[in-house]
Parts: structure tokens; sequence; C-alpha cells
């Protein structure tokens, strides 16, 4: 309780929390990207500190990430907790619930509530990012001389029995590609390119114009803008944006990392920087609100 009430009474103190034009920024917002706690990591808020500050900030929904375990639970009690913002969590395949394994995926989506609706194929797990960092361990690999594996194909006839999400994860743009054109040919509805720009990712623009060709939202983060992920510019994410179009775009935040902003906060900041940068108002909304809404099923008609 103290340690909310000292999260809180920071906030409150902040410029960004007192300003009415930054709640107004934030209304309708859904950040499908949010790591907090619990986790096995440190992370600078819990869910429902998260939830309740998201909610008192405008924010429609947060979609709850974690990298190692199912978050279809947490999203229930959470929702419990804090009525009247929309949270949904999900399972990431990384090695920890068995890598590409359908029956994980399956469990995930029965789960009490039916608000587990993403599959971020494997992040920290993946070939592409066990590559990228140079370490010699064990990864989770989705295919094979140029082919998905079987049990992918498994994993994403999954994905479109239960109208779930498939994120891509952090695989190469190739993989993500061929995931893309897979999970289309299988009927999967929602699909978007995990911070597309990113390490291990390194979408070019031609890749990101693909998939968004193919139906998949293309997902920009603020946390490739700050902190130990760095990479990017304002400038460089607008001109992608403009390239790609904004209705095949998605803006989340990636945070929950106790050295940057907590997630509203970072969210008003990147929709400041975009502006700066030459993207309008209306351009944040659709990629912000709009499109969110849609990747989840929300809002059929807009």
């Amino acid at each position: 309780m103290k340690r909310l009430i000292l999260i809180l009474s920071t906030f409150m103190l902040s410029p960004l929390a007192t300003s009415a034009a930054s709640k107004e920024l934030l209304s309708g917002v859904i950040d499908i990207h949010v790591h907090c706690a619990p986790d096995s990591v440190p992370r600078s808020i819990d869910a429902i500190d998260l939830a309740k500050l998201a909610k008192s900030r405008g924010m429609r929904g947060l979609v709850l990430k974690n990298h190692w375990e199912p978050t279809a639970s947490l999203a229930y009690m959470t929702r419990k907790e804090v009525p009247g913002i929309e949270l949904f969590g999900g399972i990431d395949l990384n090695i920890s619930v068995g890598g590409m394994n359908p029956e994980a995926v399956e469990r995930m989506a029965k789960t009490t509530g039916g608000w587990g609706r993403f599959v971020w194929m494997s992040t920290f797990d993946s070939q592409a990012q066990v590559r990228y960092s140079k370490e010699n361990r064990p990864f989770v690999a989705v295919s094979r001389n140029g082919q998905l594996l079987p049990e992918t194909k498994k994993v994403i006839a999954t994905i479109a029995k239960y109208r779930l999400i498939l994120a891509t994860g952090h695989n190469s743009p190739q993989e993500d590609l061929m995931l893309i054109r897979e999970a289309r040919a299988q009927g999967v509805r929602g699909i978007v390119v995990t911070h597309a720009m990113m390490a291990p990712i390194h979408m070019s623009i031609d890749d990101m114009k693909q998939a968004a060709a193919m139906g998949a939202f293309i997902e920009f983060v603020y946390n490739g803008l700050i902190g130990q992920y760095k990479e990017f510019t304002f400038a460089d994410y607008a001109s992608a944006i403009r390239a790609v179009g904004t209705e095949h775009c998605i803006l989340s935040s990636d945070l929950g990392q106790p050295t940057n902003p907590l997630h509203p906060d970072g969210l008003a900041l990147f929709f400041d920087g975009l502006k700066k940068a030459g993207i309008t108002d209306g351009q944040i909304r659709m990629m912000s609100v709009r499109n969110p809404a849609l990747l989840l099923g929300l809002d059929r008609k807009h």
C-alpha cells in the first residue's frame, strides 16, 4: 500500500499527470505491449496499480505481456480488481512454456474469462534473438530451410481455432512474412508484427509494406526510442509510418522497465514526439485507439 501511495504521489506531481491535454491525448488508447509485475525480472509497476493508473488517464485497455509465463489469469484477476478498463493477456512461446507448444496455447485460450488473446511467437528465446545476442544456448525455431516447422503450423491452427491474435515475436523478417502468410491461409484474423524495426527483427520498409499488404498491423514501440533498447529517432519512426500507412500501424509502449517512464507517461511522450516529427493528432489516434481496437475485435465498425 505504501508503494502504491508513493507511485501515485510521484505521478500526480508530474506535469504530464496534471495536464488535461495529456489526459485527452490518452482517451480511448489501448496499449497492446505492456510489461508489469508480477514477473521474474524487475518491473516498474504491477498489473493492478497500472490498470488503476491507466484508467485514471482515460485509457481504454492494456494487453499484459510476460516473456516467460501466460498472462490470461492475470488479466482476469486484474479486471475483477479494476473494473472499467479492458484488460487482456496472452502467451509468449519461449522455452519456459515449452516453445512451439499448441497445447499451451489451447490452455491459455481456455483460461477463465477468455481474456487471453495474444500469442507471441518466441521472443527472447527465438533463434534470431539468440543469434543476435551471440549466445550459445537452446532456442525456439519456427522454421527450417525456408519452411515453417509442422509444430509452428499447429500453433497457428490453434490460434485460428480460438480466434486469437498472432504476434510475430523476435523472429527474422523472412520468418515473420512466412508466419503472416501461413496465418492468413489458416484464417487467422488478427496479426501484428512485433516492434518490426527493432532488433533482432530489423524489418525494412519493403518488408513492412509486404506484411501490411497481407493484413498485418505493424507495431512501433516507445521502448525503441529510449533507454537500453534505443535504436531510432522520432523522425525514423515517422518516416516509416508514412511509408507503411497509418491505417496499418499500431503505437505501443513496450514499457515496464524500472528505469523507463510508466506506461501512460511514456505513451504521452511518444505521441508528443511523433507530433513534433509531423504525425498528426488524427493519425496518432488511428494508430493508438482505432487500430488496436480493431486488432482485438472490440470495434468491427469505424
